[in-house]
């Protein structure tokens, strides 16, 4: 998988052969970044604002933006409950700072119920303001090498059940990236650097989930 948006690559393809369709819940926050670094690894990417968009994916990533206005918006747009279902039913979903919190089942202060999927607790900007932001260097699990973070009024993630495995920490301890089987959750914004490595990761994820459902129907 390629590291930089400057470099070649092949098109993504599942167990079947076709083409691995990626959706960006497009209705506020930066999708458009997503969308980029999707294509450049080799998915076709496509932005989410109907059920019908939604049941074109065979994964989701949730955007950063403002947690209360996405969960406004998916009430709003009649998704909140789909896209639950999706999730229940295999749907890899990946959540960058707002997003992460859409994920997690318990997130204090939020003034409409996220999607509560994710068996994490998420504290917003736990940093601090926008002033506050930062960024640093991060050991992965599943990238090779480091990866460079942007974190923006972003959260922190606690409270883990026993299912969630952390994929990257800061040098304090804090977690900062997790995954739950085909749910992946981060503080920071891959999106917002010239690395691609992280949507290679999730894009891996989405092909792995495809295969293993392959494999359930082979077998039904």
């Amino acid at each position: 998988m390629s590291t930089t948006m400057g470099s070649s690559v092949g098109t993504t393809r599942d167990a079947a052969g076709s083409e691995v369709c990626i959706g960006v819940l497009a209705m506020q926050g930066d999708f458009a970044e997503h969308i980029r670094h999707l294509q450049h690894v080799g998915a076709r990417a496509i932005e989410v604002r109907t059920l019908a968009q939604l049941n074109e994916c065979d994964g989701l990533i949730i955007p950063g933006g403002e947690s209360t206005t996405i969960a406004r918006l998916l009430l709003a747009f009649d998704l909140m409950e789909p896209l639950r279902a999706r999730i229940r039913d295999g749907l890899p979903v990946w959540g960058t700072c707002a997003g992460a919190i859409m994920l997690a089942k318990h997130v204090p202060a939020l003034d409409r119920p996220p999607i509560g999927v994710m068996d994490i607790t998420v504290d917003r900007n736990a940093f601090g303001r926008q002033i506050d932001s930062f960024e640093a260097d991060l050991d992965v699990t599943g990238i090779e090498g480091q990866l460079h973070a942007v974190f923006i009024r972003a959260p922190v993630i606690r409270d883990l059940g026993e299912r969630v495995e952390v994929l990257s920490q800061l040098e304090d301890g804090r977690v900062v990236a997790c995954r739950e089987g085909g749910l992946l959750a981060t503080s920071f914004h891959p999106e917002l650097t010239a690395d691609s490595r992280f949507h290679g990761l999730f894009v891996q994820m989405v092909r792995e989930a495809l295969a293993q459902r392959e494999r359930r129907g082979a077998t039904a």
